[in-house]
């Protein structure tokens, strides 16, 4: 199954509609996994335009958001196990707080976002990918998103980077 991981959307402040980019490096995929901060009530609809989606919200969206997809989730998958959190908070980092959402062994990826600083890499047996934005870069070089490509109980997930967030 080929997932579109994506983060810190920011819409409308940052456009209203997906970058370009985005839209063609999700082309294809099974499933969309937001892990909070789109901004707007409407933003969902333009990932459901495109795949089925299951998300979280962030620190940043409104209560009906919150209220329709939770702060925190475990989904399974092929075999894996995605944890799905947002990552703010108030003490320690964006990782720490999102490693701690969940439990030893309960998950095998932890997504996340709030940074908007794109990370995929292994700690032991666990993930851990934040996408990034696709929309706001912030100190980022470039904007970004995920995807993870999960087959028979096997994880391959890599960063997509691009310029242009039109």
């Amino acid at each position: 199954m080929k997932i579109g991981v994506v983060g810190d959307t920011h819409l409308p402040r940052f456009g209203r509609r997906l970058p370009a980019a985005l839209v063609d490096g999700l082309r294809g995929v099974e499933l969309i996994v937001h892990v909070g901060d789109f901004t707007g009530p409407e933003v969902p609809r333009l990932f459901e335009a495109m795949a089925p989606l299951e998300a979280v919200a962030g620190n940043n969206d409104p209560p009906s958001l919150v209220e329709r997809f939770g702060r925190r989730k475990v989904l399974a998958v092929d075999g894996v196990r995605l944890g799905l959190v947002h990552g703010d908070g108030r003490r320690g980092t964006t990782v720490r707080r999102s490693l701690d959402a969940f439990g030893d062994g309960e998950v095998d990826i932890v997504c996340f976002g709030h940074s908007h600083q794109p990370i995929c890499e292994r700690r032991g047996a666990l993930w851990l990918l934040n996408p990034g934005s696709p929309t706001d870069k912030r100190t980022q070089p470039r904007y970004s998103f995920g995807l993870l490509d999960i087959e028979r109980g096997h994880a391959r997930p890599r960063l997509v980077f691009f310029d242009d967030r039109s």
